[in-house]
């Protein structure tokens, strides 16, 4: 799949500004005064600015508001409406940690568990898709969810437990690239059964237009091995276990900004592999797979 910069940046700072909110509004982090002000206001700024990334891959940004009338049957629109009501849960909870209103975490633990939903939600809008082998399995959500969950703690919190989630994410990688390596072969998807012909081995003998077209452009992405495992192994050292060393190394107030930024960059190395990795199954009428 061709890696859109702005799906990337969606789903990297909406999931690092989600797990910082969870963190946040959960209690593991927390702050009065000020300090919260500040630490909420970027928890929200990186959540808003994620979801608005994801409104410059639509064909019609005026349509976007169409989205959130297909819930009963679409993930986009089901994580629409998640992000939304996460947003409107915290928000009580970051008014009473700034002003004093001692109203508990109650808000914030209700907020929590709609950013883990909608999390959730834009994980299965790729690991529904029968037609990308790479990301249909359970592992895509457990992904998600394990990024969002370190980065979130590496910013709020970092330390031993912040360690061992860079560790888990680690595995969670080493999982993920090690069973969709060979995804499409066990999909069993050949060229036979994306033109529905048969009656023997099938090969391209002429192109079926004679210039690229939108689905070559945006479904049918090459990247070198050599260049995949070079990626592989900057996302797994940044994003898990430098991170992790820094978080135990320093004290918190220099491991938060110094690992969270060397994790992010692990992030969009790990986010521009998800897309660039991923064949899609048309592919295979173009004789590309």
């Amino acid at each position: 799949m061709h890696p859109a910069p702005s799906v990337i940046l969606f789903t990297a700072l909406s999931g690092l500004g989600l797990g910082f909110l969870i963190w946040l509004g959960s209690g593991v982090l927390v702050l009065s005064g000020w300090p919260a002000f500040f630490a909420w206001g970027f928890g929200y700024a990186l959540s808003i600015g994620g979801l608005m990334a994801s409104s410059f891959h639509l064909g019609n940004p005026q349509r976007a508001l169409l989205a959130f009338t297909q819930w009963r049957s679409s993930w986009l629109s089901r994580e629409a409406w998640a992000s939304c009501l996460t947003l409107i849960a915290f928000a009580p909870q970051a008014l009473s940690d700034w002003l004093g209103f001692g109203w508990g975490r109650g808000f914030g633990l209700a907020g929590a568990a709609l950013a883990l939903l909608t999390l959730f939600s834009t994980a299965m809008i790729y690991a529904q898709l029968k037609t990308v082998p790479r990301w249909h399995h359970w592992l895509t959500p457990v992904s998600f969810l394990a990024f969002a969950l370190t980065g979130g703690l590496l910013l709020a919190l970092p330390g031993l437990l912040a360690a061992l989630l860079c560790l888990i994410l680690a595995l969670v990688l080493l999982a993920q690239w090690m069973v969709g390596d060979g995804a499409f072969a066990r999909a069993g998807e050949t060229m036979e059964s994306a033109t529905g012909l048969s009656g023997g081995r099938l090969r391209v003998f002429e192109q079926p237009h004679t210039g690229e077209n939108y689905l070559m452009r945006e479904m049918i992405h090459v990247v070198g091995r050599r260049h995949s495992r070079k990626l592989r192994l900057i996302a797994l050292i940044a994003a898990a276990l430098l991170p992790a060393l820094l978080s135990l190394a320093l004290p918190p107030l220099a491991a938060a900004p110094l690992a969270g930024a060397v994790h992010m960059l692990g992030v969009f190395a790990a986010r521009w592999l998800f897309f660039a990795e991923a064949e899609h199954v048309v592919g295979l009428y173009y004789g590309q797979r």
